[in-house]
């Protein structure tokens, strides 16, 4: 019963994860499908770049609150589970069955699924959110790019959890898994790093 009840959590949690709220926001009230604007990635930066800076805030959030939300249902029906649950949200948002497994990069969902590291793992965690979401706003300061900010803040979060697990003599399961987040969040920017490479990365142009 109880493999059953974490197999029934990791399948809610990608469905979670599939939720596209960037095209969801779109069509309902833009009538506007993002895929076929911008980048036409699933993400709240492009729903930035095509409906406004106030969607990208609110799809954001919305992004993020997906994995908190698996890895609360996670906590309360399959305790243990919530680490897993958050990497099946992050996956659901990458590759989403309610829009033809082509969606975002997941880096939103990677900042809640942080939060709730903060949450339900050991205290010390909460530099886990707020010092790379520090790191996120200086190098976006500095480089104009959401895509090379959010890989770079990401990173910072799993050298963190790396230095408690050491420091701390705990599990390694967090550190291990921010990692292999990071890898793979890394790896869906894929695109933007050739853009950077060449010098042909889309900069934001709302901060001096």
């Amino acid at each position: 019963m109880q493999n059953l009840t974490a197999i029934l959590v990791l399948i809610l949690s990608y469905l979670f994860g599939s939720v596209p709220w960037a095209l969801v926001i779109g069509k309902v009230f833009y009538k506007k499908d993002i895929r076929n604007e911008g980048s036409g990635n699933l993400g709240a930066s492009n729903a930035g770049r095509v409906l406004g800076k106030h969607v990208a805030v609110i799809v954001t959030v919305l992004d993020a609150f997906k994995a908190l939300l698996s890895m609360l249902v996670a906590h309360y029906l399959a305790p243990g589970m919530e680490i897993f649950a958050g990497l099946a949200c992050c996956i659901g948002h990458c590759f989403p069955i309610f829009a033809g497994f082509k969606g975002g990069k997941a880096v939103a969902t990677s900042y809640g699924y942080l939060l709730g590291i903060t949450l339900f793992f050991n205290h010390h965690y909460f530099l886990q959110f707020i010092f790379p979401i520090l790191v996120f706003f200086i190098m976006l300061y500095l480089t104009k790019m959401v895509s090379i900010s959010s890989l770079g803040s990401l990173f910072v979060a799993a050298c963190i959890s790396l230095y408690f697990a050491i420091a701390e003599d705990s599990s390694f399961a967090i550190p291990v898994s921010l990692f292999l987040l990071w890898c793979f969040v890394t790896y869906r920017h894929k695109d933007n790093l050739k853009r950077i490479q060449d010098g042909t990365e889309n900069k934001v142009k709302w901060m001096g």
